[in-house]
């Protein structure tokens, strides 16, 4: 009897410790990594995901010019953003990594700009289905670096 009761208490709580586990364990996010180089190319431009998906983005800058005259960033924008007319008010948003205060609020993920051999990183979740523009709002980049995150 008492071999009887211990099993059953020892079955709830070996249950109850897999289930806490299983629930606690999250996937790691899907990395991503983007190089970027002293002739201004990201290594991609496309990035497909899943809404709601997490993501994380890795940027290697692969130059050897220094970062105040190639330096790299990623900046993913909310659909919809006019990306000309953030990337003309970031060229003077030097103090704020390129992210011009007033258009913080476009910007769903960035990563600092790096200099030659640095690497930074953002995580973030993918937003709903459509279409997303990723760039480098470094002066005079964006025409160059770009991309698209398509989210499913």
């Amino acid at each position: 009897m008492k071999l009887r009761i211990l099993s059953s208490r020892f079955g709830a709580v070996l249950l109850a410790a897999l289930s806490l586990g299983v629930t606690a364990v999250q996937a790691a996010p899907r990395e991503i990594e983007i190089t970027a180089n002293d002739q201004m190319k990201y290594s991609i431009a496309t990035i497909e995901a899943k809404a709601g998906e997490e993501l994380k983005v890795v940027l290697k800058n692969l130059g050897t010019l220094p970062k105040e005259a190639m330096g790299h960033n990623f900046v993913l924008l909310k659909a919809g953003v006019d990306v000309m007319a953030f990337a003309t008010a970031a060229m003077t948003a030097k103090d704020t990594e390129y992210i011009p205060p007033a258009k913080k609020g476009d910007v769903i993920a960035s990563i600092p700009v790096q200099g030659p051999k640095q690497t930074g990183e953002v995580t973030f979740k993918a937003p709903a289905a459509g279409e997303y523009t990723f760039i480098c709002s470094f002066p005079g980049h964006f025409m160059l670096m770009k991309g698209v995150l398509t989210v499913k």
